[in-house]
């Protein structure tokens, strides 16, 4: 298949820049794929869609402030990183910007370290005492290690600090908004760029889908016999990254990390044996689940592996899938590996008329966007 055939037009306008003031109230478009309709409703009508014994699968992976900005020392000079994935103890790889000031053997420091390097704050602190200790009391730096890509600035950093590093990167790292998004993260961001359900630190972009959900949501459909079900996919840099082949067939995916537990496992396969369906929460979730499918050599069904692996599984059409039967999804961006995914799911062509209804309508697109239920 042909990459254009993926493309849809969208003023820029409609690319979210802010999430909605209150998560379930944005829009939300369903498309019912026995009928072929669509519906504009909002999101807390999601319980009308849902029923009970669906199991409503989550990925938990929670983001972290992965975009940090600091001074080269002792040059003074301006560099930002962002965490891509940790490779082993406090050695990450990370994206370096700009990465020709780099090189094996240099040092970034962050924080009051990184503050010294400016006028201001040099002459507020002329006066004070310094420390027997030439050691900061809080510190935080990267020592590059050596070269990952030198097309794409990663770095292999080995980071040295004082305290917990979470809790380090929590104070000094910002959210690593996706760069669609035209502005700088500030604080509120480190709440809403945040599923409610996360808990498992790891990734470096928001599964999004989820961010619709509230608790009092998600406690209400679980009191309406909706069963959830978690799983922990962490979102790499990749999923920023464009499909450059003309051909999607030649695209090959990166690589995410994934866990599903034996509990949850367990969740996931009663509802299958049972004929109830599983709702993915995004494409992430979807991902997991098909990527952990297992057929049964006596019955032929398929059910999920619990177990910790990673995944390139690249889903476009005619993929058949084994495990998900309907997505709660955002709006994706032209030509991208997540609109070719919904496209297997349910017709190219029929998505495509969707989004240009969407764009009619003044539906808003991507992270900060609005929702798409495909039943």
């Amino acid at each position: 298949m042909k990459l254009e055939e993926f493309d849809y037009d969208l003023p820029q306008e409609l690319i979210a820049q802010v999430p909605s003031q209150q998560r379930d109230h944005c829009r939300l478009m369903v498309l019912n794929r026995e009928k072929g309709t669509i519906e504009h409703r909002h999101f807390y009508d999601i319980k009308e869609y849902l029923k009970p014994g669906d199991c409503l699968v989550l990925n938990d992976s929670r983001v972290i402030p992965a975009r940090l900005f600091g001074r080269k020392a002792p040059t003074g000079a301006h560099i930002e990183f962002l965490l891509i994935k940790r490779i082993q103890g406090d050695r990450w790889e990370v994206m370096v910007r700009p990465g020709r000031r780099l090189k094996e053997g240099d040092v970034v420091v962050f924080g009051k370290e990184a503050l010294q390097f400016d006028e201001d704050f040099k002459e507020k602190n002329s006066n004070e005492k310094s420390r027997d200790s030439g050691e900061p009391e809080h510190f935080f730096r990267g020592h590059i290690e050596g070269i990952c890509n030198e097309n794409d600035g990663t770095r292999i950093v080995r980071f040295e600090y004082s305290g917990i590093f979470m809790e380090r990167l929590e104070e000094l790292g910002s959210m690593p908004l996706p760069p669609y998004i035209e502005r700088p993260a500030d604080s509120s961001d480190k709440d809403r760029y945040q599923n409610v359900y996360s808990r498992i630190e790891g990734s470096v972009a928001c599964p999004t889908a989820g961010l619709h959900f509230t608790r009092e949501l998600l406690e209400e459909l679980e009191d309406m016999g909706v069963t959830i079900a978690y799983v922990t996919l962490h979102v790499g840099i990749g999923t920023f990254r464009p499909v450059k082949c003309d051909n999607i067939e030649d695209h090959k995916m990166h690589f995410e990390e994934y866990s599903i537990s034996t509990g949850n496992a367990r969740i996931i396969n009663q509802a299958i044996d049972e004929g109830r369906r599983i709702v993915s929460v995004g494409t992430t979730s979807t991902r997991t689940l098909e990527s952990a499918a297992e057929k049964d050599p006596e019955t032929g069904n398929y059910h999920v592996k619990a177990g910790h692996n990673s995944t390139g599984i690249f889903i476009y059409p005619g993929y058949e899938f084994k495990i998900v039967d309907a997505l709660i999804t955002n709006f994706h961006l032209p030509k991208s590996t997540l609109i070719m995914l919904i496209s297997a799911l349910y017709d190219k062509d029929k998505i495509l008329e969707a989004y240009r209804e969407a764009v009619k309508e003044r539906y808003m697109f991507f992270s900060y966007g609005d929702a798409m239920l495909i039943e």
